[in-house]
């Protein structure tokens, strides 16, 4: 018995001692990396330069094998590379930061977060720099090419415009020619007044396309656009076009506060009416209810859908709607070649202050028959 206990404590004093070993080996054998810096700034450069690269050395002043796992940077403006293989104690390894200035004029601060099997973890990289923009070119700011013309766009934008306003709008363009040019617009609708300014550029000269919209001789409302033919020296120039749009809104600015607590309020039972599944080729009628809430006369200014293929019908358009009385929109849905899921919206304009454009939603499941099998 006493040789068993013997033997027991003889074993436990070896095990005891290897337990150390094993703990004091973990605490010699470790993996460190050091990295030449945390921060590197690029300073100012043109961005015609193109990329920059710098690299960042690592190196391993453990132990054990160093490995970059993997190397995340905070943009896609920045791309990294780094030493794939395992980086042996005393050994130097990089990971390198590409920087892209493409369209990224001005001061920059972006960071690559570094994981390696190291503690810590995560080890964070700081880049910067400032890029000045490189001058445009000619062709870069007038985009638009119209013979020897050249617009800053094809499209003139009047965004909002209230239904009893005139609001302007400019646009450069420039005569990249060597002999003078007059520029006119053709077809031009009565809402809309096109000039160029001065109307006959002189060669390299700039000019201006000065453009006023008159809500008031528009009967739409919402998005609407024009398209009108470009006129060079009194020549039509053929399959171009010069786009103009605008979004025609109610102007309720100058409704007292007693005006708005009495305004009318359109109220719609459900903005979304789905028609399940339904074959192809066939007409299906949607009927959205709805109501004013109000006090004052609802007016139903507007309703237009987003295809040919869903017919408005509403009764009501134009005339008022008494507080408290009830009407219906109506829509014809063709469901034609459509297949599968299909979704529709109608734009309804209103004289209500607080939901003047509301979009109803229709949508289906459209089912077309099978096609012939070919012998």
């Amino acid at each position: 018995m006493l040789k068993y206990y013997t033997d027991m404590k003889r074993l436990s004093f070896i095990f005891s001692l290897l337990i150390i070993g094993i703990a004091l080996k973990a605490q010699i054998a470790t993996t460190k990396m050091q990295v030449s810096s945390t921060e590197h700034d690029f300073g100012t450069f043109k961005e015609e330069a193109g990329r920059q690269t710098f690299d960042f050395i690592v190196t391993n002043t453990g132990t054990e094998p160093l490995i970059i796992q993997n190397v995340q940077a905070s943009c896609g403006c920045t791309t990294p590379e780094w030493t794939k293989q395992p980086i042996p104690a005393g050994a130097k390894g990089k990971v390198t930061a590409i920087y892209d200035p493409a369209n990224r004029p001005g001061q920059f601060n972006k960071t690559l977060s570094v994981y390696t099997n190291t503690k810590p973890e995560v080890t964070v990289l700081v880049i910067k720099g400032e890029v000045v923009p490189h001058e445009k070119t000619v062709e870069e700011l007038f985009t638009f090419q119209v013979g020897q013309i050249r617009f800053e766009s094809n499209h003139l934008a009047f965004t909002n415009v209230k239904k009893t306003e005139k609001k302007m709008r400019v646009m450069q363009l420039i005569n990249t020619s060597a002999a003078p040019v007059k520029v006119e617009f053709d077809g031009l609708p009565p809402h809309l007044t096109l000039v160029s300014n001065p109307e006959t550029l002189k060669p390299g000269q700039k000019g201006m396309v000065e453009g006023t919209y008159d809500a008031n001789k528009n009967g739409g409302w919402g998005n609407v656009s024009d398209m009108v033919k470009i006129k060079l020296n009194g020549v039509a120039q053929e399959n171009v076009y010069y786009y103009v749009s605008a979004n025609l809104v109610e102007d309720f600015s100058s409704l007292t506060k007693d005006q708005l607590d009495n305004a009318p309020v359109f109220k719609v039972e459900s903005t979304t009416v789905d028609l399940g599944k339904i074959k192809g080729a066939t007409q299906n009628e949607v009927v959205f209810k709805f109501k004013n809430e109000g006090k004052s006369d609802l007016l139903i200014r507007f309703i237009r859908s987003t295809c040919g293929c869903t017919a408005v019908q509403q009764g009501q358009q134009g005339v008022g709607i008494k507080p408290g009385e009830s009407s219906t929109i109506k829509a014809v849905f063709n469901s034609g070649s459509y297949s599968g899921k299909v979704t529709k919206a109608i734009y309804v304009y209103t004289n209500d202050p607080k939901n003047s454009e509301l979009v109803l939603m229709l949508t289906a499941d459209v089912e077309q028959p099978p096609a012939p099998v070919k012998n």
